[in-house]
């Protein structure tokens, strides 16, 4: 496999406050900084991306601070969320080509300026779609969609109540509960979240510290959720 000249990512340098733990180097995709192996290789069944836009959400935040079940060692690249154009490709990838724009998940960091992707793990960004928004779809929507429509069977006509509404999750779950035909309740704690949970397309807004006079129970009730 070919080589590629080390590229500059956001680098976890150590466990601990994300404000003090990220910094920009040069990462060879296990070492950063001046390590005298600068050569990143692909393997078999892998590409290389040059990537465009990376996901980031609060998941992503607590690993970095060893607060996330998942556990990770530092150094590492963070984020798993991207959308790249495809530069190489590994023996045996069949269903994509070299400058192929591709979406989805990767387990060796996004936030560089290429990185490592298994092409099972991503799709073809269709035409017209922006590739910030293609890097944090997989995650959010995957997610809603598995829970929303593979566990709950969400049906047409039916009430979808959403906590947390303003978060990556919670928007993409107002915007299926929308598609799927659902009246959908969005709860967030400030007017600013609310007005962003409004243009995603809920049709009740609540508030949880000021409706039903601070009362999250009652407010559930005067908005007719049970």
């Amino acid at each position: 496999s070919s080589i590629s000249k080390m590229p500059k990512a956001v680098v976890c340098t150590a466990i601990g406050p994300y404000a003090t733990s990220l910094a920009v180097q040069e990462w060879n995709g296990t070492v950063a900084d001046n390590d005298d192996d600068n050569d990143v290789r692909i393997g078999s069944g892998e590409a290389r991306v040059r990537v465009l836009a990376a996901g980031l959400a609060f998941p992503d935040v607590l690993i970095v601070e060893g607060k996330h079940i998942q556990k990770k060692e530092a150094p590492f690249v963070p984020s798993s969320e991207l959308c790249g154009v495809i530069t190489e490709l590994g023996e045996g990838v069949e269903g994509f080509k070299v400058g192929d724009t591709v979406f989805g998940t990767t387990n060796s960091g996004a936030l560089c300026e290429e990185t490592i992707i298994y092409p099972e793990t991503c799709y073809l960004l269709p035409k017209g779609v922006d590739p910030h928004v293609a890097a944090g779809f997989e995650l959010n929507y995957g997610t809603t969609y598995h829970g929303l429509v593979d566990v709950a069977h969400l049906k047409k006509g039916e009430t979808l109540l959403v906590l947390g509404a303003s978060g990556g999750v919670g928007m993409s779950a107002i915007d299926l509960g929308k598609a799927l035909g659902c009246t959908v309740i969005a709860c967030a704690s400030t007017a600013e979240k609310l007005e962003c949970c409004r243009k995603a397309g809920a049709d009740v807004l609540i508030n949880y510290v000021m409706d039903g006079d601070g009362n999250f129970k009652q407010a559930l009730k005067d908005a007719d959720v049970y």
